[in-house]
């Protein structure tokens, strides 16, 4: 027999009663998701119950079920449970509102839910305004840019948005909330802001939470000019060519090629490139190009020109035994620069001068210098090899070094010879003017010589000026003795005359000297025993004419 309907009476004095109880404040809150199962208790009696009957309450009260079994419940989906609570499954929306459970034991007594179903999030939307997307998927801006971002996600009741930033090796920060939706902006992106965005949608109702995480780059371009060079392994003697593109952010990329041709060398994230010397020839261009995600689009450029060496040296140089020399040699239009080397003998040019006490080498720039200390007749006459060499070629230039005595020997001979000559010339001096009559026997005994006994040197090309010079002296002195006459006591002069001839380049010097020398003697021989009132009266008579 079909269940009827409640009466109208029956509906009003129920509708009373439940307005009285929630006026009472008798009113349990279950809050409940979609597509779950929830139970709805009757009061919170737990002894022995009565009958129990569960109505929802819209604008009139509609019956769900009984625990009387004669009356089935109005849908499928509820139930009771220990006899009571009312039992929902995969609930919907639609089923939020308010329950009210009816006991009739000894009298009615009436207990009333508010069932809040909740729902979401289930999609959290974020939205990065960015200047490009990596293959992987990352997103990357560029320093200097501008940044939107805004967060968003379906759920009911609206969720709460929040914003953290987390910073690489740093620990996450909050950038703030804000309820259905967050839109915020950042101005000027720097390196520091780089990192993982991450956006967190949470009901309020249910707790429940979604969050979405971005990793944001923040991409800096090259801010030097781009810079390529060429240079020699020093053992290995590879050409190492080098690109280098400093201030961006990642890394740029570098091409080489051989130009022209644009024949690939390599590419890679360093710039670096080894070649080997069956790749190089004199004169040859490398090109290097640096690209960069964050542009500029026509990336930079630049080119190196490698060149074999080229030298200059001394051909020849002369070492005083005893002293000290120094080579020297000069590289030029080699690049990249140059090894420079010493070397001993044409025949061994592998044998390398090592710097020690007796060799010192130096070298600044691409001019080295060579320095032989305490020259040795024996050991260092010989040749000197300057040898260049980079990847691209070798050059080599040879200096003779010969041996000589040192001056210095020469100079101490000399200075010794003309210090004799010179106390031997003073000595004579005093003692002719202090004592004519020895000058005249001096004078006489020297004439009984044999003129090899005398010896002289002077220089072949001041002879004749010398003699010249000798004569106008002779002359002057001439007339002064006639215009001024000596007072007192006659008495004799001596003259001693002194010519140098240098034997060591021209011979023949021994007839010349007699001639001079024979000239001399008449003159001296009319000085010392002419007397002086006869010459006063006749003043040429001991002129060379006469």
């Amino acid at each position: 027999m079909a269940a009827r309907a409640p009466e109208p009476q029956v509906l009003l004095c129920l509708g009373a009663l439940l307005a009285r109880w929630v006026a009472a404040g008798l009113e349990a809150v279950v809050i409940g998701e979609v597509h779950e199962n929830m139970t709805l208790p009757c009061g919170n009696i737990s002894e022995t119950r009565g009958l129990v009957t569960w109505y929802r309450n819209d604008s009139e009260p509609i019956f769900l079920l009984s625990s009387n079994s004669s009356r089935p419940p109005a849908k499928p989906r509820f139930s009771l449970v220990n006899a009571s609570s009312l039992h929902i499954e995969a609930l919907s929306l639609q089923d939020e509102g308010n329950y009210t459970c009816g006991e009739a034991l000894n009298e009615t007594r009436w207990f009333q839910v508010w069932l809040q179903v909740a729902s979401g999030p289930y999609q959290v939307e974020v939205n990065i305004s960015t200047t490009g997307v990596l293959p992987n998927g990352t997103l990357y801006t560029t320093r200097g840019s501008q940044v939107d971002f805004s967060c968003a996600s379906s759920s009911r009741p609206p969720p709460m948005i929040e914003w953290w930033f987390q910073a690489p090796d740093s620990k996450t920060e909050p950038f703030g909330n804000n309820l259905t939706a967050s839109c915020f902006t950042l101005l000027l992106m720097s390196q520091n802001l780089q990192g993982n965005y991450t956006c967190l949608a949470k009901n309020l109702l249910s707790g429940r939470r979604r969050s979405v995480t971005t990793e944001l780059l923040v991409y800096a371009p090259p801010l030097s000019d781009l810079e390529c060079w060429a240079e020699m392994l020093p053992r290995l003697f590879l050409l190492q060519l080098t690109c280098r593109w400093d201030g961006g952010y990642p890394d740029p990329n570098f091409l080489w090629t051989e130009e022209p041709g644009g024949v690939v060398v390599g590419t890679s994230k360093l710039g670096v490139e080894m070649l080997n010397r069956s790749q190089l020839s004199d004169g040859k261009k490398f090109k290097c190009v640096g690209s960069h995600i964050a542009g500029p689009e026509s990336g930079a450029s630049c080119v190196v020109q490698i060149r074999s060496p080229s030298l200059l040296s001394e051909p020849m140089k002369t070492c005083f035994v005893g002293g000290n020399v120094t080579l020297t040699c000069l590289v030029s239009g080699a690049y990249p620069s140059a090894k420079i080397l010493w070397l001993r003998n044409l025949t061994q040019p592998e044998v390398v001068v090592q710097p020690s006490s007796h060799y010192v080498i130096s070298q600044k720039g691409q001019s080295s210098t060579l320095t032989i200390q305490n020259c040795s007749q024996d050991l260092d006459e010989g040749y000197y090899v300057c040898r260049a060499e980079n990847p691209v070629g070798v050059r080599e230039v040879a200096t003779w070094l010969s041996k000589k005595f040192s001056l210095e020997h020469r100079g101490i001979v000399g200075t010794i010879v003309s210090l004799l000559l010179l106390g031997l010339a003073i000595v004579s001096g005093l003692l002719l003017y202090y004592s004519p009559v020895f000058c005249w026997k001096l004078g006489n005994t020297i004439r009984g010589q044999d003129m090899g006994d005398v010896m002289v040197l002077v220089d072949e090309e001041e002879e004749a000026e010398e003699e010249e010079n000798a004569a106008e002296e002779e002359e002057e002195e001439e007339k002064k003795r006639r215009r001024k006459p000596m007072r007192g006591r006659p008495h004799r002069a001596c003259i001693a005359i002194l010519v140098v001839v240098n034997f060591e380049r021209k011979g023949g010097g021994g007839e010349r000297y007699r001639n001079i020398n024979d000239e001399r003697e008449s003159l001296i021989g009319c000085l010392l025993h002419a007397p002086y009132w006869d010459r006063a009266r006749n003043p040429g008579m001991c002129s060379e004419g006469n």
